[in-house]
């Protein structure tokens, strides 16, 4: 079932009932962390040196499904977790700036890229008047997927480390990652 590029109108019963303050609410809540919030000290360069690409789909809790820690990894989210332009550019400077050596890489069962088609930038065309830029990158085999961009980050000729790069699918319904051989 294709998601269609139109909005719907008006505010949503979510945003009725609270007037539209998720934002204050964002706000206030970094408000008492900030109150109890202690500088850890910490580099911007991740003790495990591994950066993370996934999905930006908001049941993905990478730090807690991965034993992740603040400051052990990079994370670099986008939609479908696909290996773009832009992924490789924050992966280089990762790497190169940073010292990441290893990469994960993470789609999910249930994604919203399955059902969607370049037909989407299409639509976005026509409502708005102008094409966008970017691929939607949709996909309809997600192991495939995930070995295409396993293949685009062991290709990057702008990447230091290409060896140490695993593909997986995380269930959303289990919890479990399920890893991905990449190509022979």
């Amino acid at each position: 079932m294709p998601i269609s590029a139109q909005q719907p109108q008006g505010p949503s019963s979510e945003q009725q009932s609270t007037g539209g303050a998720v934002i204050d609410r964002l706000v206030a809540a970094n408000a008492a962390y900030a109150d109890a919030f202690t500088d850890p000290g910490m580099d911007a360069r991740p003790v495990l040196k591994v950066a993370v690409v996934a999905c930006m789909d908001a049941r993905l809790d990478l730090h807690a499904a991965l034993g992740l820690e603040l400051g052990d990894c990079h994370t670099i989210r986008n939609a479908g977790g696909v290996v773009t332009d832009d992924v490789i550019r924050s992966l280089t400077i990762s790497q190169r700036a940073l010292g990441t050596r290893s990469v994960v890489l993470i789609h999910h069962t249930g994604c919203g890229l399955l059902n969607l088609t370049e037909d989407f930038r299409h639509e976005i065309a026509e409502e708005v008047g102008q094409r966008p830029a970017w691929a939607v990158e949709a996909f309809k085999d997600l192991d495939q997927d995930v070995r295409q961009s396993m293949e685009r980050v062991r290709t990057s000729p702008f990447l230091l480390h290409r060896d140490d790069v695993r593909g997986f699918v995380f269930d959303v319904h289990t919890g479990l990652l399920r890893e991905i051989e990449p190509h022979s």
